[in-house]
């Protein structure tokens, strides 16, 4: 509810955030990737590629890092990072962890798959839709994206289209027994199974790039510095935010917000 601007190390956009071992790891243009442990202070670490960086996760002790042209990149600590091979050359715009599985998403309906970081599979998608965000949560997988596109897998093999269309999504996000997907003109879309979505009131027509959930609050974030809070899903309200740069991504972690934007915006709250 209450947004702190915090010092970046960094001018490049960032484009995604993610919290896991005792780390927060934001990345964004040019390969930048920046590390925190409390999302105050940041280390910006080598990525070894001039790739833009456009997601993050982490899972199984690991995270991971997709971008433009199928980088993947691979790193324990969120300090040294290797770089995989994807299999692909479109740009990877999310990824996500769940049940013993990476899942990246990407231009051109991409969907790829991995165990282990390291050994990537290409999947088919059934859209023809670029995909900008996917999530895990309640034994399943949802990748949401272009002109409304909505899949779900339970393996993040099999997938199936869940809409009929809309407009534009850019995020998702799982908590409290709600899927949340955001986009275009302030697009907020809620689901409990992933199969059946409700479009929800919007306090704002900005653009809606990332959403999250922690400390029973979902957050989402977007164009000339949007913030919006809700408990349910359902009910949304704005906050008041540090900055008119748009953001991109946001994410919760050991009791802290983070989010991440253009010119290295970064954004903190408790």
């Amino acid at each position: 509810m209450t947004w702190t601007q915090r010092a970046s190390v960094a001018d490049n956009g960032l484009y995604g955030v993610a919290y896991g071992n005792g780390l927060f790891v934001a990345v964004g243009d040019g390969g930048t990737i920046l590390t925190s442990p409390n999302g105050v202070s940041w280390t910006e670490q080598a990525s070894g590629t001039s790739n833009s960086l456009y997601g993050v996760a982490y899972g199984n002790g690991l995270f991971v890092a997709v971008g433009e042209d199928g980088a993947i990149l691979t790193s324990p600590d969120g300090v040294n990072w290797t770089q995989r091979s994807s299999g692909t050359y479109y740009p990877l715009n999310g990824v996500a962890y769940g049940n013993g599985l990476f899942v990246a998403v990407g231009d051109v309906s991409t969907i790829l798959t991995s165990p282990d970081g390291v050994n990537w599979m290409a999947r088919i998608s059934g859209t023809d839709d670029w995909l900008r965000g996917v999530t895990y949560g309640n034994n399943l997988f949802v990748a949401v994206g272009g002109g409304g596109t909505i899949l779900t897998s339970p393996n993040g093999v099999s997938w199936m289209l869940r809409t009929p269309g809309g407009k534009d999504l850019f995020g998702v996000a799982y908590g409290n027994g709600t899927f949340v997907a955001v986009g275009w003109d302030g697009t907020i879309l809620t689901s409990p199974d992933g199969v059946n979505w409700t479009r929800r009131t919007s306090p704002t027509w900005d653009s809606l790039n990332g959403v999250t959930y922690g400390n029973g609050l979902f957050a989402a974030v977007g164009d000339r510095g949007a913030i919006l809070t809700s408990t349910d899903g359902v009910n949304w309200m704005r906050r008041t935010s540090p900055t008119r740069y748009s953001l991109s991504s946001v994410t919760c972690g050991n009791g802290t917000f983070v989010a991440v934007g253009w010119d290295g915006t970064i954004l903190t709250s408790p």
